[in-house]
């Protein structure tokens, strides 16, 4: 029940939970999980363009519904559940990589997306530490598998790879560690995402790279032939930059 941003957080109701939560390192993993998923369900809703007249138009029928449910049986519990079953399939689809609409298919929304994903909770379609074992996968996947390393990164452990999706599109999300300490149950602390340039409306014009930052990570976006390539961390400009050469 808990929603982070609110008032949830001072609610005495809540204080024993999350003693707990600062404790247990499982917990503390779901717990935020939990949060990443409620706050990009509000982020999304906020971006809803709310209809001229909308509010008019809800007061106006308002008095016309109220009449007629006066003649009609009390709506059933099984209804309820129907309504709330249907915008629980809604928002999911909301989330997924591919739900933006034509006019955000820019480098930035794809680039937020990707992060949101791998900050809430991602699952690598293989686990491995082959970097040929990846290409073969992502090429049976019909995902990027032609994308091209930099040095740097060619010498950084791989652990493995992931197909995702945008606007309809196959994504590739190659995996590596750097080498530092990881919390448990973690395996990467870099991702790199690969993706056809003609997906994007904006896609960066050359390997110089765009630098950002998004949901603490720093990234670093750059076009080579016809993938783009967003390279994600957590750090700053001076390390990201490291994995470029």
């Amino acid at each position: 029940m808990y929603r982070p941003g609110t008032a949830d957080a001072n609610d005495a109701e809540f204080a024993e939970a999350l003693a707990l939560v600062r404790q247990d390192s499982a917990l503390r993993d779901w717990f935020e999980a939990h949060c990443a998923v409620q706050q990009a369900l509000r982020a999304r809703f906020k971006e809803i363009v709310v209809p001229e007249g909308l509010k008019e138009q809800i007061i106006s029928e308002r008095r016309s519904w109220t009449l007629r449910q006066r003649w009609k049986r009390p709506v059933t519990l099984v209804a309820v559940a129907a309504v709330i079953a249907l915008f629980i399939a809604v928002a999911a689809l909301w989330l997924q990589p591919g739900a933006v609409s034509e006019d955000k298919a820019n480098l930035a929304t794809f680039r937020s997306r990707m992060i949101s994903t791998v900050r809430r909770q991602y699952t690598m379609t293989l686990e491995t530490n082959d970097l040929n074992q990846i290409r073969t996968h992502l090429a049976q996947n019909d995902s990027p598998a032609d994308y091209v390393l930099t040095k740097m990164l060619d010498k950084t452990p791989v652990t493995g790879c992931g197909v995702l999706g945008w606007q309809g599109k196959p994504v590739s999300m190659v995996c590596f560690h750097s080498g530092k300490p990881l919390p448990p149950g973690e395996k990467t602390d870099i991702f790199l995402f690969v993706v056809d340039r003609n997906t994007l409306s904006d896609a960066p014009s050359d390997l110089a790279p765009q630098i950002a930052y998004v949901n603490k990570l720093v990234t670093a976006s750059w076009t080579q032939g016809q993938r783009v390539y967003v390279l994600a961390t957590e750090g700053d400009e001076a390390l990201i930059r490291q994995y470029l050469n």
